[in-house]
């Protein structure tokens, strides 16, 4: 297992959900938000959005680490599809 790095843990992670093209949602955590939307629509970014892509970043958030965004990506995804977009939506207004 490869050793984390200090930097690891003090730079912040975003929580985020991105909506697919087939109406699906997706929640993950990355240190790079932009970079990750880059990579789901390019195909890389998780199997999940691959053959689902274009991707659209419909929700995010900032944690202060990666052990942080890993809990909230938990709690995110144990949330029914209508708590999602209840979720979505209060992002917005």
């Amino acid at each position: 297992m490869a050793e984390k790095s200090k930097n690891e843990d003090a730079k912040p992670w975003w929580v985020y959900i991105v909506g697919c093209v087939d109406g699906t949602y997706y929640t993950g955590i990355t240190p790079d938000i932009n970079k990750r939307i880059e990579k789901h629509n390019s195909g890389k970014g998780a199997k999940y959005t691959k053959f689902r892509k274009p991707v659209e970043l419909l929700y995010y958030e900032k944690d202060k680490n990666r052990s942080w965004a890993s809990k909230r990506e938990i709690q995110i995804k144990k949330l029914t599809r209508d708590q999602k977009k209840e979720l979505i939506d209060s992002f917005y207004s």
